[in-house]
Protein backbone atom coordinates (compact mmCIF):
# COMPACT_ATOMS: atom_id res chain seq x y z
CA UNK A 1 0.00 0.00 0.00
CA UNK A 2 0.98 3.55 -0.59
CA UNK A 3 2.21 5.48 2.07
CA UNK A 4 0.24 9.14 2.87
CA UNK A 5 1.59 12.44 3.88
CA UNK A 6 -0.69 15.40 3.82
CA UNK A 7 1.04 16.91 0.39
CA UNK A 8 3.38 16.02 -1.97
CA UNK A 9 5.71 19.24 -3.40
CA UNK A 10 7.13 17.87 -6.85
CA UNK A 11 10.67 19.76 -7.19
CA UNK A 12 13.27 21.41 -4.51
CA UNK A 13 13.77 24.41 -6.77
CA UNK A 14 13.26 27.98 -5.22
CA UNK A 15 9.22 27.95 -5.67
CA UNK A 16 9.46 24.02 -4.21
CA UNK A 17 10.99 25.06 -0.99
CA UNK A 18 8.66 27.73 -0.26
CA UNK A 19 5.60 25.93 -1.31
CA UNK A 20 7.39 22.89 1.28
CA UNK A 21 7.80 25.44 4.51
CA UNK A 22 4.50 27.24 4.23
CA UNK A 23 3.01 24.04 4.25
CA UNK A 24 5.16 22.28 7.11
CA UNK A 25 4.90 25.96 8.76
CA UNK A 26 0.73 24.76 8.89
CA UNK A 27 1.26 21.99 10.53
CA UNK A 28 0.95 19.64 7.45
CA UNK A 29 2.87 16.77 6.78
CA UNK A 30 4.87 16.99 3.64
CA UNK A 31 7.09 14.85 1.39
CA UNK A 32 9.20 16.64 -0.80
CA UNK A 33 10.52 14.58 -4.44
CA UNK A 34 13.43 15.91 -6.09
CA UNK A 35 14.70 14.35 -9.63
CA UNK A 36 18.34 15.68 -8.86
CA UNK A 37 20.56 15.22 -5.74
CA UNK A 38 20.80 16.90 -2.39
CA UNK A 39 23.25 19.46 -3.93
CA UNK A 40 20.34 20.67 -6.19
CA UNK A 41 17.97 22.27 -3.42
CA UNK A 42 16.96 25.82 -4.67
CA UNK A 43 17.12 24.76 -8.74
CA UNK A 44 17.93 27.52 -10.72
CA UNK A 45 17.74 30.36 -8.03
CA UNK A 46 21.06 29.03 -6.85
CA UNK A 47 22.48 29.80 -10.22
CA UNK A 48 21.33 33.21 -10.29
CA UNK A 49 22.25 36.99 -9.64
CA UNK A 50 19.24 37.01 -7.02
CA UNK A 51 17.52 40.45 -8.26
CA UNK A 52 14.09 40.87 -7.09
CA UNK A 53 11.41 43.21 -8.56
CA UNK A 54 10.11 45.12 -5.59
CA UNK A 55 8.23 48.73 -5.87
CA UNK A 56 8.50 51.90 -3.98
CA UNK A 57 11.73 50.62 -1.61
CA UNK A 58 14.20 52.41 0.68
CA UNK A 59 17.01 51.58 -1.50
CA UNK A 60 15.00 52.95 -4.30
CA UNK A 61 14.09 56.47 -3.00
CA UNK A 62 17.81 56.51 -1.25
CA UNK A 63 18.73 56.78 -4.74
CA UNK A 64 15.79 59.32 -5.54
CA UNK A 65 14.09 57.05 -7.10
CA UNK A 66 10.12 57.76 -7.30
CA UNK A 67 8.43 54.46 -7.43
CA UNK A 68 4.30 53.82 -6.82
CA UNK A 69 2.06 50.20 -7.48
CA UNK A 70 0.38 52.48 -10.10
CA UNK A 71 3.58 53.07 -12.53
CA UNK A 72 4.69 49.42 -11.88
CA UNK A 73 0.96 48.14 -12.97
CA UNK A 74 1.51 50.58 -15.88
CA UNK A 75 4.88 49.07 -17.10
CA UNK A 76 3.50 45.46 -16.25
CA UNK A 77 0.68 46.32 -18.74
CA UNK A 78 2.42 47.86 -21.21
CA UNK A 79 4.72 44.73 -21.31
CA UNK A 80 2.42 42.08 -20.89
CA UNK A 81 0.07 42.51 -23.61
CA UNK A 82 -2.50 40.32 -22.55
CA UNK A 83 -4.42 39.72 -25.45
CA UNK A 84 -6.35 36.07 -25.15
CA UNK A 85 -9.18 34.91 -22.93
CA UNK A 86 -7.29 32.69 -21.01
CA UNK A 87 -5.38 35.56 -19.62
CA UNK A 88 -7.92 36.30 -17.08
CA UNK A 89 -5.86 34.52 -14.18
CA UNK A 90 -2.28 35.08 -15.22
CA UNK A 91 -3.71 39.31 -15.52
CA UNK A 92 -5.26 39.04 -12.16
CA UNK A 93 -1.89 36.77 -10.11
CA UNK A 94 0.14 39.59 -12.10
CA UNK A 95 -2.18 42.29 -10.15
CA UNK A 96 -1.63 40.23 -6.79
CA UNK A 97 2.20 40.29 -7.57
CA UNK A 98 2.53 43.82 -7.92
CA UNK A 99 0.74 44.67 -4.87
CA UNK A 100 2.56 42.57 -3.29
CA UNK A 101 6.07 43.65 -4.10
CA UNK A 102 4.66 46.91 -3.44
CA UNK A 103 3.56 46.03 -0.05
CA UNK A 104 4.46 43.20 1.94
CA UNK A 105 6.74 41.11 0.03
CA UNK A 106 9.68 43.59 0.96
CA UNK A 107 9.11 43.12 5.06
CA UNK A 108 8.34 39.32 4.31
CA UNK A 109 11.95 38.53 2.77
CA UNK A 110 13.49 40.90 5.37
CA UNK A 111 12.36 39.26 7.99
CA UNK A 112 13.66 36.40 6.57
CA UNK A 113 16.98 38.10 6.95
CA UNK A 114 17.24 38.56 3.53
CA UNK A 115 19.25 42.28 2.67
CA UNK A 116 20.04 44.22 -0.80
CA UNK A 117 22.88 46.15 -2.48
CA UNK A 118 21.77 49.71 -2.13
CA UNK A 119 22.21 50.77 -5.98
CA UNK A 120 19.09 49.38 -7.28
CA UNK A 121 19.77 47.89 -10.83
CA UNK A 122 17.48 48.95 -13.97
CA UNK A 123 16.75 46.33 -16.31
CA UNK A 124 14.88 45.65 -19.45
CA UNK A 125 14.63 49.71 -20.00
CA UNK A 126 11.93 48.48 -23.07
CA UNK A 127 10.63 49.91 -26.23
CA UNK A 128 10.31 53.63 -25.76
CA UNK A 129 7.24 54.28 -24.95
CA UNK A 130 5.39 55.73 -21.71
CA UNK A 131 2.89 52.85 -21.86
CA UNK A 132 4.65 50.57 -23.62
CA UNK A 133 6.88 47.45 -22.69
CA UNK A 134 9.81 48.12 -19.74
CA UNK A 135 10.45 49.74 -16.60
CA UNK A 136 10.02 53.19 -16.11
CA UNK A 137 12.64 53.17 -13.15
CA UNK A 138 15.10 50.81 -11.36
CA UNK A 139 13.65 48.25 -9.73
CA UNK A 140 15.89 45.25 -10.07
CA UNK A 141 17.13 44.40 -6.21
CA UNK A 142 20.42 42.51 -5.94
CA UNK A 143 20.16 40.65 -3.20
CA UNK A 144 23.33 40.27 -0.83
CA UNK A 145 24.71 36.98 -1.54
CA UNK A 146 22.68 36.47 -4.93
CA UNK A 147 21.37 33.45 -5.37
CA UNK A 148 22.44 31.58 -3.31
CA UNK A 149 21.24 34.22 -0.55
CA UNK A 150 17.98 34.11 -1.72
CA UNK A 151 17.68 30.15 -1.50
CA UNK A 152 19.32 30.51 1.91
CA UNK A 153 16.28 31.32 4.39
CA UNK A 154 13.93 28.37 2.70
CA UNK A 155 16.52 26.20 3.09
CA UNK A 156 17.70 26.61 6.72
CA UNK A 157 13.89 26.58 7.36
CA UNK A 158 13.04 23.47 5.51
CA UNK A 159 16.22 21.96 7.83
CA UNK A 160 14.29 22.88 10.83
CA UNK A 161 11.27 21.06 9.37
CA UNK A 162 13.38 17.75 8.36
CA UNK A 163 14.75 17.94 12.08
CA UNK A 164 11.23 17.73 13.24
CA UNK A 165 10.17 15.00 10.94
CA UNK A 166 7.68 17.74 9.18
CA UNK A 167 9.25 17.06 6.30
CA UNK A 168 11.08 14.09 4.60
CA UNK A 169 13.73 15.02 1.32
CA UNK A 170 13.54 12.57 -1.17
CA UNK A 171 16.17 13.51 -3.61
CA UNK A 172 16.75 11.00 -6.74
CA UNK A 173 12.75 10.25 -6.96
CA UNK A 174 11.88 11.08 -10.18
CA UNK A 175 7.95 11.30 -10.52
CA UNK A 176 6.66 9.49 -13.66
CA UNK A 177 2.76 9.78 -12.97
CA UNK A 178 0.25 11.44 -11.26
CA UNK A 179 -2.19 8.95 -9.14
CA UNK A 180 -6.16 10.58 -9.99
CA UNK A 181 -9.32 8.47 -8.51
CA UNK A 182 -12.78 10.58 -9.47
CA UNK A 183 -11.18 13.23 -10.83
CA UNK A 184 -9.26 13.86 -7.68
CA UNK A 185 -5.30 13.89 -8.24
CA UNK A 186 -4.40 11.44 -4.98
CA UNK A 187 -0.59 10.98 -5.18
CA UNK A 188 1.98 9.97 -7.41
CA UNK A 189 4.39 7.38 -8.55
CA UNK A 190 8.00 6.96 -10.36
CA UNK A 191 11.33 5.80 -9.97
CA UNK A 192 14.15 5.72 -7.63
CA UNK A 193 16.96 6.76 -9.50
CA UNK A 194 20.87 5.71 -8.86
CA UNK A 195 22.59 7.93 -6.49
CA UNK A 196 24.91 10.15 -8.92
CA UNK A 197 28.37 11.72 -7.94
CA UNK A 198 27.09 14.25 -10.44
CA UNK A 199 28.09 18.02 -8.60
CA UNK A 200 24.99 20.65 -9.28
CA UNK A 201 23.78 21.37 -12.75
CA UNK A 202 26.23 18.65 -14.01
CA UNK A 203 23.96 15.57 -16.39
CA UNK A 204 22.93 12.73 -13.53
CA UNK A 205 22.56 9.48 -14.42
CA UNK A 206 19.10 8.11 -14.83
CA UNK A 207 19.33 4.01 -13.92
CA UNK A 208 16.52 3.12 -11.82
CA UNK A 209 17.23 1.17 -8.85
CA UNK A 210 13.58 0.71 -7.13
CA UNK A 211 10.30 2.68 -7.68
CA UNK A 212 7.76 4.29 -5.42
CA UNK A 213 4.13 5.33 -4.72
CA UNK A 214 2.79 7.98 -2.11
CA UNK A 215 -0.56 9.14 -1.15
CA UNK A 216 -1.67 13.15 -0.46
CA UNK A 217 -4.07 15.34 -0.22
CA UNK A 218 -2.54 17.83 -1.99
CA UNK A 219 0.46 17.81 -4.79
CA UNK A 220 2.03 20.62 -5.68
CA UNK A 221 4.06 20.70 -8.87
CA UNK A 222 6.93 23.11 -8.72
CA UNK A 223 9.45 21.20 -11.50
CA UNK A 224 10.71 23.99 -13.31
CA UNK A 225 9.67 25.11 -17.15
CA UNK A 226 11.34 23.35 -20.49
CA UNK A 227 14.80 25.67 -21.57
CA UNK A 228 16.74 22.56 -21.29
CA UNK A 229 14.92 20.90 -23.79
CA UNK A 230 15.95 22.93 -27.12
CA UNK A 231 13.59 20.69 -29.24
CA UNK A 232 10.55 21.28 -26.80
CA UNK A 233 11.78 25.33 -27.04
CA UNK A 234 11.66 24.81 -30.99
CA UNK A 235 8.31 23.40 -31.08
CA UNK A 236 6.60 25.81 -28.76
CA UNK A 237 8.22 28.62 -30.81
CA UNK A 238 5.98 31.30 -31.80
CA UNK A 239 7.30 31.53 -35.31
CA UNK A 240 4.80 34.41 -36.84
CA UNK A 241 5.83 36.64 -33.60
CA UNK A 242 9.54 35.94 -32.92
CA UNK A 243 10.25 34.07 -36.94
CA UNK A 244 11.99 31.53 -37.14
CA UNK A 245 13.85 29.55 -33.87
CA UNK A 246 17.53 29.88 -33.98
CA UNK A 247 19.38 26.45 -35.36
CA UNK A 248 22.36 26.82 -32.87
CA UNK A 249 21.64 28.13 -29.45
CA UNK A 250 23.22 28.27 -25.97
CA UNK A 251 21.15 26.59 -22.76
CA UNK A 252 21.21 29.32 -19.89
CA UNK A 253 19.65 25.81 -17.24
CA UNK A 254 20.74 22.93 -17.02
CA UNK A 255 19.62 19.82 -18.85
CA UNK A 256 16.95 18.16 -16.64
CA UNK A 257 15.04 21.65 -17.27
CA UNK A 258 12.68 19.82 -19.65
CA UNK A 259 9.10 20.14 -18.82
CA UNK A 260 8.50 16.91 -17.95
CA UNK A 261 5.51 17.31 -15.43
CA UNK A 262 4.03 19.62 -17.40
CA UNK A 263 3.63 16.97 -20.09
CA UNK A 264 2.89 14.51 -16.55
CA UNK A 265 -0.34 16.91 -15.06
CA UNK A 266 -1.58 17.36 -19.13
CA UNK A 267 -1.51 13.23 -19.24
CA UNK A 268 -2.95 12.04 -16.20
CA UNK A 269 -4.32 14.70 -14.54
CA UNK A 270 -6.19 16.83 -18.32
CA UNK A 271 -4.16 19.84 -16.78
CA UNK A 272 -4.53 22.94 -18.70
CA UNK A 273 -1.72 24.36 -20.13
CA UNK A 274 -1.68 27.86 -21.85
CA UNK A 275 0.53 30.19 -23.31
CA UNK A 276 2.96 27.74 -24.34
CA UNK A 277 4.36 29.89 -26.76
CA UNK A 278 5.30 32.93 -24.62
CA UNK A 279 8.89 32.26 -23.60
CA UNK A 280 11.59 34.74 -22.48
CA UNK A 281 15.32 33.66 -24.31
CA UNK A 282 18.17 36.03 -24.40
CA UNK A 283 20.09 37.12 -27.11
CA UNK A 284 23.30 38.25 -25.17
CA UNK A 285 24.76 34.41 -24.57
CA UNK A 286 28.12 33.53 -24.57
CA UNK A 287 29.75 29.81 -24.43
CA UNK A 288 30.94 29.81 -20.88
CA UNK A 289 34.46 28.86 -21.24
CA UNK A 290 34.28 26.15 -18.09
CA UNK A 291 30.61 24.77 -18.79
CA UNK A 292 28.85 22.77 -15.90
CA UNK A 293 26.07 21.33 -18.16
CA UNK A 294 26.02 20.62 -21.75
CA UNK A 295 25.46 23.99 -23.75
CA UNK A 296 26.24 26.26 -20.80
CA UNK A 297 25.33 29.37 -21.76
CA UNK A 298 26.13 33.34 -19.76
CA UNK A 299 23.97 36.10 -20.66
CA UNK A 300 26.13 38.92 -20.56
CA UNK A 301 24.25 41.96 -18.73
CA UNK A 302 25.12 44.41 -20.90
CA UNK A 303 25.11 48.34 -20.21
CA UNK A 304 23.94 50.78 -22.92
CA UNK A 305 27.53 51.70 -24.67
CA UNK A 306 28.52 48.65 -26.75
CA UNK A 307 27.50 49.03 -30.82
CA UNK A 308 24.45 45.82 -31.63
CA UNK A 309 25.70 44.38 -35.07
CA UNK A 310 23.93 41.68 -36.84
CA UNK A 311 25.80 38.88 -38.22
CA UNK A 312 26.61 41.10 -41.25
CA UNK A 313 28.14 44.22 -39.12
CA UNK A 314 24.80 45.88 -39.87
CA UNK A 315 24.01 48.15 -36.94
CA UNK A 316 20.62 47.38 -35.26
CA UNK A 317 18.25 50.15 -34.52
CA UNK A 318 16.47 51.35 -31.22
CA UNK A 319 14.92 50.29 -29.27
CA UNK A 320 17.52 47.27 -29.86
CA UNK A 321 20.10 48.70 -27.81
CA UNK A 322 21.69 46.88 -24.85
CA UNK A 323 19.28 46.52 -21.96
CA UNK A 324 16.61 47.75 -23.20
CA UNK A 325 13.89 45.54 -25.19
CA UNK A 326 14.85 41.47 -25.38
CA UNK A 327 11.90 40.20 -27.38
CA UNK A 328 12.61 42.91 -30.00
CA UNK A 329 16.36 42.38 -30.62
CA UNK A 330 15.58 38.59 -30.52
CA UNK A 331 13.16 39.30 -33.30
CA UNK A 332 15.38 41.99 -35.05
CA UNK A 333 18.80 39.48 -34.75
CA UNK A 334 16.52 36.43 -36.74
CA UNK A 335 15.12 38.48 -39.24
CA UNK A 336 18.36 38.78 -40.83
CA UNK A 337 18.59 35.15 -41.56
CA UNK A 338 21.00 34.12 -38.76
CA UNK A 339 21.14 33.35 -34.94
CA UNK A 340 23.50 35.42 -33.34
CA UNK A 341 24.85 39.00 -33.41
CA UNK A 342 27.73 40.99 -32.16
CA UNK A 343 28.93 43.78 -29.76
CA UNK A 344 31.42 45.87 -30.68
CA UNK A 345 33.42 47.88 -27.33
CA UNK A 346 36.35 49.06 -26.14
CA UNK A 347 38.03 48.19 -22.67
CA UNK A 348 36.80 50.91 -21.16
CA UNK A 349 33.35 50.32 -21.60
CA UNK A 350 33.76 46.43 -20.96
CA UNK A 351 35.71 47.21 -17.69
CA UNK A 352 32.30 49.50 -16.46
CA UNK A 353 29.47 47.99 -18.51
CA UNK A 354 29.42 44.37 -18.40
CA UNK A 355 28.24 42.10 -16.25
CA UNK A 356 27.99 38.78 -15.94
CA UNK A 357 24.92 36.97 -14.60
CA UNK A 358 24.82 34.14 -12.32
CA UNK A 359 25.59 33.74 -8.98
CA UNK A 360 29.42 31.83 -9.78
CA UNK A 361 30.18 34.73 -12.23
CA UNK A 362 29.63 37.37 -9.16
CA UNK A 363 31.70 35.89 -6.01
CA UNK A 364 32.21 38.86 -4.75
CA UNK A 365 28.53 39.82 -4.03
CA UNK A 366 27.53 36.02 -3.63
CA UNK A 367 30.30 36.03 -1.04
CA UNK A 368 28.40 38.35 1.08
CA UNK A 369 31.69 40.94 1.77
CA UNK A 370 31.91 44.67 1.12
CA UNK A 371 35.17 44.04 1.42
CA UNK A 372 35.44 42.23 -1.72
CA UNK A 373 32.79 44.08 -3.46
CA UNK A 374 34.14 47.24 -3.25
CA UNK A 375 37.87 45.75 -4.25
CA UNK A 376 35.54 44.18 -7.52
CA UNK A 377 33.65 47.15 -7.98
CA UNK A 378 35.94 50.28 -7.89
CA UNK A 379 38.97 48.67 -8.79
CA UNK A 380 40.77 49.49 -12.28
CA UNK A 381 40.09 47.07 -14.79
CA UNK A 382 36.94 44.33 -15.49
CA UNK A 383 36.02 42.19 -12.44
CA UNK A 384 38.09 39.00 -12.56
CA UNK A 385 35.15 36.94 -14.22
CA UNK A 386 34.78 39.36 -17.40
CA UNK A 387 38.30 39.21 -17.56
CA UNK A 388 38.47 35.48 -17.69
CA UNK A 389 35.64 35.42 -20.45
CA UNK A 390 37.74 38.32 -22.45
CA UNK A 391 40.70 35.94 -22.18
CA UNK A 392 39.46 32.80 -22.43
CA UNK A 393 36.27 32.86 -23.72
CA UNK A 394 35.39 31.11 -27.25
CA UNK A 395 33.30 34.31 -28.36
CA UNK A 396 35.68 37.06 -27.63
CA UNK A 397 37.92 38.92 -30.29
CA UNK A 398 40.19 41.34 -28.43
CA UNK A 399 42.23 43.70 -31.53
CA UNK A 400 44.28 46.96 -31.90
CA UNK A 401 42.24 48.41 -34.98
CA UNK A 402 39.30 48.14 -36.89
CA UNK A 403 41.30 45.99 -39.66
CA UNK A 404 42.47 43.48 -36.90
CA UNK A 405 38.84 43.17 -35.59
CA UNK A 406 37.17 42.87 -38.68
CA UNK A 407 39.38 39.92 -39.29
CA UNK A 408 39.10 37.94 -36.03
CA UNK A 409 35.32 38.48 -36.54
CA UNK A 410 35.53 36.95 -39.71
CA UNK A 411 38.03 34.08 -38.29
CA UNK A 412 35.76 33.79 -35.71
CA UNK A 413 32.65 32.68 -37.59
CA UNK A 414 34.76 31.18 -40.30
CA UNK A 415 32.58 33.48 -42.61
CA UNK A 416 33.60 36.84 -44.42
CA UNK A 417 30.89 38.49 -43.40
CA UNK A 418 32.11 41.40 -41.50
CA UNK A 419 33.70 44.27 -43.86
CA UNK A 420 36.54 46.56 -42.38
CA UNK A 421 35.70 49.59 -44.02
CA UNK A 422 32.34 49.27 -43.98
CA UNK A 423 32.80 48.46 -39.64
CA UNK A 424 35.18 51.41 -39.48
CA UNK A 425 32.48 53.82 -40.88
CA UNK A 426 29.61 52.74 -38.90
CA UNK A 427 32.15 52.94 -35.63
CA UNK A 428 33.13 56.70 -37.15
CA UNK A 429 29.91 57.66 -37.62
CA UNK A 430 28.93 56.70 -34.03
CA UNK A 431 32.06 57.69 -32.85
CA UNK A 432 31.27 61.75 -34.50
CA UNK A 433 28.32 62.19 -31.85
CA UNK A 434 30.34 62.32 -29.10
CA UNK A 435 31.27 65.99 -30.28
CA UNK A 436 28.71 67.27 -28.32
CA UNK A 437 26.52 66.39 -25.24
CA UNK A 438 23.35 66.27 -27.34
CA UNK A 439 22.97 64.05 -30.53
CA UNK A 440 20.45 63.02 -32.79
CA UNK A 441 21.58 58.82 -32.20
CA UNK A 442 18.74 57.47 -29.92
CA UNK A 443 22.07 55.17 -28.45
CA UNK A 444 23.70 58.24 -27.42
CA UNK A 445 20.85 60.06 -26.14
CA UNK A 446 19.74 56.73 -23.90
CA UNK A 447 23.42 56.39 -22.46
CA UNK A 448 23.12 60.13 -21.38
CA UNK A 449 19.47 59.42 -19.98
CA UNK A 450 21.10 56.70 -18.24
CA UNK A 451 23.60 58.44 -16.70
CA UNK A 452 21.15 60.94 -15.00
CA UNK A 453 20.65 58.39 -12.59
CA UNK A 454 23.19 58.05 -10.07
CA UNK A 455 23.63 53.80 -9.75
CA UNK A 456 24.27 53.89 -13.56
CA UNK A 457 26.62 56.66 -13.40
CA UNK A 458 28.63 55.32 -10.52
CA UNK A 459 28.43 51.37 -11.39
CA UNK A 460 27.01 50.71 -15.16
CA UNK A 461 28.00 52.96 -17.47
CA UNK A 462 31.28 54.20 -18.95
CA UNK A 463 31.99 58.03 -19.45
CA UNK A 464 30.82 58.60 -22.73
CA UNK A 465 34.04 57.98 -25.64
CA UNK A 466 34.87 57.30 -29.40
CA UNK A 467 35.21 54.11 -29.28
CA UNK A 468 38.09 54.71 -31.47
CA UNK A 469 40.68 56.84 -29.02
CA UNK A 470 43.56 54.54 -28.26
CA UNK A 471 43.02 55.35 -24.90
CA UNK A 472 40.20 53.63 -24.21
CA UNK A 473 41.41 50.44 -26.31
CA UNK A 474 41.35 47.91 -26.86
CA UNK A 475 38.68 46.88 -29.24
CA UNK A 476 36.69 43.96 -28.55
CA UNK A 477 33.57 42.17 -30.37
CA UNK A 478 31.53 39.57 -28.77
CA UNK A 479 29.80 37.10 -30.46
CA UNK A 480 26.26 36.76 -29.03
CA UNK A 481 24.24 33.42 -29.17
CA UNK A 482 20.54 33.28 -28.24
CA UNK A 483 20.40 31.84 -25.18
CA UNK A 484 17.50 29.78 -23.51
CA UNK A 485 16.24 30.66 -20.06
CA UNK A 486 12.49 31.13 -19.22
CA UNK A 487 8.97 29.39 -19.91
CA UNK A 488 6.71 32.00 -19.82
CA UNK A 489 3.21 30.19 -20.11
CA UNK A 490 2.53 26.89 -18.52
CA UNK A 491 0.18 25.03 -15.79
CA UNK A 492 -2.84 27.14 -15.58
CA UNK A 493 -4.10 27.81 -12.52
CA UNK A 494 -5.49 30.62 -10.31
CA UNK A 495 -4.91 33.05 -7.48
CA UNK A 496 -4.91 30.22 -5.42
CA UNK A 497 -2.68 28.36 -6.95
CA UNK A 498 -4.65 25.52 -8.08
CA UNK A 499 -4.24 23.64 -11.38
CA UNK A 500 -7.69 24.41 -13.72
CA UNK A 501 -8.75 21.57 -16.16
CA UNK A 502 -9.66 22.70 -19.74
CA UNK A 503 -12.62 24.16 -18.54
CA UNK A 504 -11.10 26.71 -16.37
CA UNK A 505 -12.82 24.54 -13.08
CA UNK A 506 -9.72 23.42 -10.52
CA UNK A 507 -8.35 20.11 -10.66
CA UNK A 508 -8.89 18.53 -6.72
CA UNK A 509 -5.85 18.36 -4.96
CA UNK A 510 -3.74 19.28 -7.69
CA UNK A 511 -1.68 23.08 -7.21
CA UNK A 512 1.61 24.06 -9.32
CA UNK A 513 3.86 27.20 -8.86
CA UNK A 514 6.77 28.95 -9.85
CA UNK A 515 7.90 27.99 -13.76
CA UNK A 516 5.77 25.00 -14.33
CA UNK A 517 2.98 27.38 -13.75
CA UNK A 518 4.36 30.06 -16.23
CA UNK A 519 5.22 31.79 -12.91
CA UNK A 520 1.71 32.49 -11.58
CA UNK A 521 -1.77 31.69 -13.02
CA UNK A 522 -0.49 29.72 -16.66
CA UNK A 523 1.88 33.16 -17.47
CA UNK A 524 2.00 35.73 -15.39
CA UNK A 525 4.08 37.64 -17.55
CA UNK A 526 2.21 37.97 -20.66
CA UNK A 527 4.83 38.19 -23.31
CA UNK A 528 7.12 40.19 -21.71
CA UNK A 529 9.55 39.77 -18.81
CA UNK A 530 10.46 43.29 -16.61
CA UNK A 531 13.32 41.01 -15.15
CA UNK A 532 13.67 40.06 -11.10
CA UNK A 533 10.06 38.85 -11.83
CA UNK A 534 11.00 35.19 -11.93
CA UNK A 535 12.84 34.80 -8.60
CA UNK A 536 9.69 36.74 -7.49
CA UNK A 537 6.94 34.68 -8.71
CA UNK A 538 8.70 31.86 -7.66
CA UNK A 539 8.56 32.89 -4.07
CA UNK A 540 5.07 34.69 -4.63
CA UNK A 541 3.40 31.32 -6.49
CA UNK A 542 4.96 29.09 -4.19
CA UNK A 543 3.93 30.77 -0.92
CA UNK A 544 0.41 30.91 -2.66
CA UNK A 545 0.69 27.39 -3.19
CA UNK A 546 2.11 26.14 0.17
CA UNK A 547 -0.38 28.13 1.90
CA UNK A 548 -3.75 27.25 0.18
CA UNK A 549 -2.98 23.68 -0.23
CA UNK A 550 -1.99 23.72 3.61
CA UNK A 551 -5.91 24.66 3.49
CA UNK A 552 -7.20 21.67 1.51
CA UNK A 553 -4.54 18.88 3.67
CA UNK A 554 -6.08 17.26 6.37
Amino acid sequence: MAEHTDALVIGAGLAGLVAAVELADAGRSVRLLEQEGENSLGGQAHWSLGGLFLVDTPEQRRMGIADSAELAWQDWLGSAGFDRSEDHWPRRTAEAFVEFAAGGMREWLRGLGMRWFPVVGWAERGSGAADGHGNSVPRFHITWGTGPGIVAPFERRLRAHIAAARVHLQCRHRVDALCTTGGHVRGASGAILAASPAERGQRSSREVVDTFEYTADAIVIASGGIGGDHAKVRANWPIARLGPPPKHMLSGVPHHVDGRMIDIAAGDARAAVINADRMWHYTEGVANWRPIWPGHGIRIIPGPSSLWLDAAGRRLAAPCVPGFDTLATLRAILATGYDYSWFVLDQSIIEKEFALSGSEQNPDMTSQSWRRVLRARLARGAPAPVEAFKTRGADFVVAGNVAELAAGMNRLTGETLIDAETLEATIVARDRQMANRFSKDAQITAIAGARAYRGDRLFRVARPHRLLDPAHGPLIAVRLHILTRKTLGGLHTDLQARVLDAAGEPIPGLYAAGEAAGFGGGGYHGYNALEGTFLGGCLFSGRCAGRHAAGSAS
